[in-house]
């Protein structure tokens, strides 16, 4: 639905006086989903190339719990980057400030819902005159 002229000069106004308060935008740009998935993203890069590092030099000096150490700290921060990732194109909702995400069914915590837990929905969705 379009906004009327009167909104979008109220909307324009509003924007901004926003982006005048620094304060306020950078409380705002630290609570950005994207943000924060691209410093996670950084910090897996570079713990993974420190895991890399270890390996390396865990090999050079012949001890072997040295690079199998390097070698965990690499998949973990792999494992932490790739979640992040996920994480990051999920559809979940993001709000500022927090993040909202889609209502769970209340049987399984799974990505399916129970047969039970569709057949409630349909029943809640149903039309007001079949009651």
């Amino acid at each position: 639905m379009p906004l009327s002229e009167h909104e979008q000069r109220l909307f324009e106004q509003i924007e901004r006086s926003l982006a005048e308060d620094p304060k306020f935008a950078s409380a705002v740009r630290a609570s950005d989903p994207r943000f924060q998935t691209r410093r996670r993203l950084l910090v897996a890069a570079v713990v993974v190339v420190v895991g890399l590092a270890l390996l390396v030099y865990g090999a050079v000096i012949a001890t072997p719990p040295l690079a199998v150490a390097g070698f965990v700290v690499m998949l973990v921060a792999l494992g932490y980057g790739v979640q992040s990732h996920r994480r990051a194109q999920s559809p979940d909702l993001h709000v500022v400030g927090g993040t909202t995400s889609r209502r769970r069914p209340r049987g399984r915590t799974g990505r399916r819902p129970s047969i039970l837990d569709r057949m409630e929905d349909r029943w809640r969705q149903r039309p007001e005159g079949h009651r």
